[in-house]
């Protein structure tokens, strides 16, 4: 599949194809699958709107019946018609919503289904270039702005086409010569969009830009609250977001102004049209010329109000079908991102004993200035082992540990995982049998069963209950209400050594071969270090173990430490070795 076009899931798991390129085609692609819904939706629109160009035609049949002295028939009969006509509004609009809605609202679904879904595969490289301000911004604004469009394109295009095709055939009827005036309104509104639509395109794409740089600011601010008012910063933050919001102002009323110009410059000249067809008209009956009689000219002023309306309606729906496109080409940025991770197709590893053997990995960030990582690095850990890292800052640390759950893909050499290279088999298949517990506790508004069991939902209270016991954490879940109590957006209910225990039960509950620990302790205060260290030690039991730490104290019971520095190993053995050795690790063991 070329980079310029990704599938994503529809409604019913069909596939529906976003090409950033070709915003507009693509857009009409996303209502492939609704072609019935729509094709209904249709019928009903010219059904409901019949009254528009039906009225006209029975006025001017009255007006005539009236000027003539005609008979009475000849007046209720065309009265009776638009009462009809006008009656059947009311199931035929119901109709129209209704299939409207479905076919717009399941887009709308399968859009953010597939943006979620393309966000779930993409690597974690992407999700650290990528503000996730940004990405909500995607999500819920872009996908908002393209189903609004879609929803206003097709309310004022069949509006415009179904009174168009009404004032065609009743004019033919009446007044065939007078077609060809018609036409006129084609070629102005074609010069009108010519000269404005690369302005619009511009205007849209720079307001976008302007809306996504917002969004990371305001997510930015909302994350650093804590900091900001503990530093006495509220100044300083909401300055950034003030530049931001005027950015977004500035670039807002440049695009609003572009549409002006084209609101204004589509009204006056449509009305311009609309005079000149009145007086013409009105010029033809006054000199008896096609037989244009005092009704035709009401009708034909009437239709061609309708036309100009209509097609000036259509060009005013311009701007927010261009404000859509660009927010198709902005959704596809997403789905076409290649830097994903690819699972599909490739063997299901069922089990494993936690060997993990490192051979010549080189890990680069070429976004970094092409700094490398991990420089040629092996490393064999025997099923059961300890196994932990030291360095200074930047020594590759959390980068091996990102390389043994493939966050990360290496430049050169492999991870192996019980003889199994990470990139031959599905990593999911692996991380089932892997837990990590990070520096940061990561938890999600919810109970603490939901916290436990997260990706694990299959277990038991009881099992819950036995992890939070094992984590030391099941004396203050107690306290709280139990697996039922809520802890708060993020824990924030919670101390820090409660979510990390938390987080620890968590890992305990999955009953892991494999354990990874990044900085677990490192941002506790004493006592809950304590009690997290007593968790981790019933967590680590039987277990291959990495542990990446500042504190020295809390490997020394470790297998085996790795001392790594600019992404080479420079010294490898245990506690007592390497303070025999006197290298880097006994400086820092004595400082």
């Amino acid at each position: 599949m070329s980079n310029a076009r990704q599938d994503a899931a529809g409604p019913d798991g069909a596939i529906t194809e976003i090409n950033p390129q070709r915003p507009l085609k693509s857009l009409l692609r996303l209502y492939r699958g609704e072609r019935t819904n729509l094709g209904i939706a249709t019928v009903a629109f010219a059904v409901k709107h019949s009254p528009v160009w039906i009225t006209p035609f029975m006025t001017a049949i009255i007006i005539d019946a009236v000027v003539t002295h005609d008979t009475l028939f000849n007046l209720l009969w065309p009265a009776g018609v638009m009462v009809l006509a006008i009656g059947q509004n009311y199931p035929a609009s119901l109709v129209y919503v209704k299939r409207q809605s479905v076919a717009v609202r399941n887009v709308e679904a399968a859009l953010r289904r597939s943006l979620t879904r393309r966000l779930q595969e993409l690597s974690i490289g992407f999700h650290r270039r990528t503000s996730a301000g940004v990405l909500q911004a995607k999500v819920i604004r872009d996908v908002e702005t393209t189903v609004e469009a879609s929803r206003q394109s097709l309310d004022t295009g069949l509006g415009a086409a179904t009174t168009l095709v009404g004032a065609v055939v009743l004019t033919a009827v009446r007044v065939p010569e007078f077609l060809p005036v018609y036409a006129l309104a084609v070629p102005a509104a074609a010069a009108l969009l010519a000269l404005s639509r690369k302005r619009m395109q511009q205007r849209n794409a720079d307001f976008r830009s302007h809306m996504e740089h917002m969004s990371v600011r305001v997510a930015e601010m909302a994350h650093l609250i804590p900091i900001t008012r503990a530093h006495a910063s509220e100044d300083i933050q909401t300055a950034r977001v003030d530049d931001a919001v005027v950015g977004v102002r500035s670039a807002g009323m440049r695009l609003d102004m572009v549409n002006g110009r084209f609101g204004a410059l589509s009204w006056v000249g449509f009305q311009s049209l609309t005079i000149g067809c009145l007086i013409g008209a009105a010029w033809l009956s006054w000199s008896g010329m096609w037989g244009v009689t005092a009704g035709d000219v009401v009708m034909l002023s009437s239709y061609f109000v309708q036309l100009t309306g209509s097609v000036t309606a259509l060009l005013l729906i311009a701007p927010i079908l261009a404000r859509g496109i660009e927010s198709v080409r902005s959704i596809g940025e997403v789905l076409v991102a290649d830097d994903i991770e690819r699972n599909a197709g490739k063997p299901v590893v069922q089990s494993i004993t936690g060997q993990i053997d490192l051979e010549g990995l080189r890990i680069e960030y070429p976004d970094a200035d092409d700094e490398v990582a991990l420089d040629h690095v092996s490393l064999s850990i025997a099923p059961g082992q300890t196994v932990a890292f030291v360095g200074p800052s930047g020594s590759g640390k959390s980068t091996l540990l990102n390389a043994v759950i493939g966050f990360v893909t290496p430049a050169s050499g492999r991870v192996l995982v019980d003889h199994h290279d990470l990139q031959s088999v599905d990593m999911r298949s692996i991380r089932k049998h892997v837990a990590v517990v990070p520096q940061e506790a990561l938890l999600f508004e919810g109970s603490v069963r939901d916290n436990v069991t997260y990706g694990s939902s299959a277990l038991t209270d009881s099992d819950v209950v036995d992890a939070l016991k094992g984590a030391q954490a099941w004396e203050f879940v107690s306290s709280i209400g139990g697996l039922d109590a809520t802890i708060g957006e993020r824990g924030a209910r919670l101390s820090g050594g409660q979510r990390q225990r938390i987080t620890i039960a968590r890992a305990l509950v999955r009953d892991p071969k494999i354990l990874l620990l990044d900085e677990a302790t490192s941002a506790l205060d004493s006592e809950s270090e304590r009690l997290v260290q007593l968790a981790l030690q019933r967590l680590m039991e039987g277990r291959t173990t990495l542990v990446v730490a500042h504190r020295l104290s809390t490997i020394r019971a470790a297998h085996r430490i790795v001392v790594l520095d600019k992404g080479r190993i420079l010294e490898t053995g245990t506690h007592t070795e390497l303070l025999d050795a006197n290298g880097w690790y006994a400086a820092m063991h004595r400082a």
